[in-house]
């Protein structure tokens, strides 16, 4: 009985931590914090490599300008503007490799999450980022 019942919170428990919502704030009103239900498709830096130059493939990179300016994987679109639904392709299948520091920013999910939601099937995350990119000595290009 005890076994049962303790089974019984723990699904409980699980159940409504599941269902609860995340909040979070800094010195105003609390807001939800979404929670992303598209999934990303992740592809590695080898993958990506023998992706760069094919015309048919598009990289973003979506990082700081700063960042941007200390080199970005060859034939990279610099993503971060205010118009950036101007730069997707006119084909919703074509592949697009999204990036942007490393596994700890989530800049480059967020906008490939969002290019998602417009209807692109072709969308790739490279969690790595362009840091990854440099220090497994990759080429890089300057602006």
């Amino acid at each position: 009985m005890k076994k049962l019942l303790s089974n019984i919170l723990i699904s409980v428990s699980l159940f409504v931590a599941v269902q609860a919502q995340v909040f979070a704030g800094a010195g105003g009103d609390l807001i939800p914090i979404p929670i992303n239900d598209i999934q990303l498709n992740p592809i590695s830096m080898r993958e990506a490599e023998s992706l760069v130059g094919n015309e048919d493939v598009y990289f973003f990179d979506v990082n700081t300008l700063e960042l941007w300016a200390e080199g970005f994987i060859p034939g990279a679109v610099y993503f971060n503007v205010k118009n950036w639904k101007k730069l997707l392709p006119k084909n919703k299948d074509a592949v697009m490799v999204f990036y942007c520091a490393n596994t700890l920013c989530t800049s480059s999910a967020m906008a490939a999450r969002e290019t998602v939601k417009l209807g692109y099937t072709g969308v790739r995350h490279m969690a790595d980022g362009i840091y990854g990119w440099r220090l497994s000595g990759r080429v890089t290009e300057l602006p």
